[in-house]
Formats: C-alpha cells, sequence, structure tokens
C-alpha cells in the first residue's frame, strides 16, 4: 500500500469518526434533555398532581437515541467489549488482526440489522402506528427509524475502526 493510498483511507476513517463524534454529542445533549425531563415530570406529578402522558413517553422515546448513538461513540473513544487480560497478551500484529476481524464483522451484523429493521419501520409508517394511549405521541415510526439509524451509524464506526487497524497492521511503502 503506498503512502499516497494510505493518507486517503485514513482520511475517510477520519471523516467517518467525524460523522460519529456528532452523533455522540447528539446522544449527549439528548441524555441532558433527559435528565431534566425527568426532573419536570417528577416534579409536576408531586406537586402540581397532574402529568402528561405524552411527556412520560418521550422520556423513554429519548433512551433509544441514546442507546443507539452511544454505543458507536463508545467504540470510537476505546470501549469495546472484549477479554483485555487475554488480549493485552497477544503480540501487537495479533491484536491488530482482531481488531480487524472483530470490526468487520461488527460492520456486517450492523449492516444486516439495518436490513432487517427497514421493513420494521415501513411496517409502523403503512400503518399510522402511534402510541396506544389517548394522548401519547403519535407517529412511532419516528422512534423506530432511529434503529436503522443507529446500527448505520455503527456500522460506519466499525468500519472506520478497521480501516484505522488496518492501516496500523500494514506498512507504508
Amino acid at each position: 500500500m503506498t503512502a499516497q493510498q494510505k493518507q486517503t483511507l485514513a482520511k475517510l476513517a477520519g471523516r467517518l469518526d467525524l460523522v460519529v463524534e456528532l452523533f455522540g454529542r447528539l446522544a449527549a445533549w439528548i441524555g441532558i434533555a433527559l435528565v431534566l425531563l425527568v426532573a419536570g415530570n417528577v416534579l409536576v406529578r408531586y406537586f402540581l398532581h397532574t402529568g402528561a402522558i405524552w411527556l412520560q413517553e418521550l422520556e423513554w422515546h429519548l433512551i433509544a437515541p441514546i442507546a443507539l448513538f452511544g454505543m458507536s461513540y463508545a467504540l470510537l473513544n476505546g470501549e469495546p467489549l472484549r477479554v483485555d487480560g487475554l488480549y493485552q497478551r497477544f503480540p501487537v500484529r495479533v491484536r491488530l488482526a482482531i481488531d480487524i476481524v472483530s470490526g468487520l464483522a461488527m460492520a456486517l451484523i450492523a449492516a444486516l440489522l439495518v436490513k432487517l429493521s427497514i421493513p420494521f419501520v415501513l411496517q409502523s409508517y403503512n400503518m399510522g402506528e402511534g402510541s396506544p394511549n389517548p394522548d401519547g405521541i403519535p407517529h412511532r415510526f419516528l422512534l423506530k427509524g432511529l434503529i436503522p439509524l443507529g446500527f448505520a451509524v455503527l456500522c460506519l464506526q466499525a468500519l472506520a475502526e478497521t480501516l484505522k487497524a488496518a492501516l496500523r497492521l500494514t506498512p507504508s511503502r
């Protein structure tokens, strides 16, 4: 692999990281909104003895993007799940090979989950699915649409991690 090819791939990995960083920041802000919403709901319920169903539903609607975008952000920031006691004992080249294989496997699984979840979202959209509660949040397909989006972001980050490991594994010419 030439130095220019390596530089191009490194730039691509950096851009993918940037996309995931933006989704991670969005998840962080949503987390703050969730904390404020829960606190507000509790205060309104206990002091004013009232509450809105749609606000309570919004709480769990906000958990979805935090989890779905947060998993990619965790991978970006070096929080993968592995048995570090074993992994750290392997030579660097073996660790990089493990990172490449696991990154490709993760990207493949994430892409498969995107493909499988799209009909689920379309079915919800076609049904006009909303909350079963009378004052609940309508347009449930928007929430379900976060599933393929979240796994698409995970796929991008898995590819970025795979590229970075491959670039560390291959010498420049």
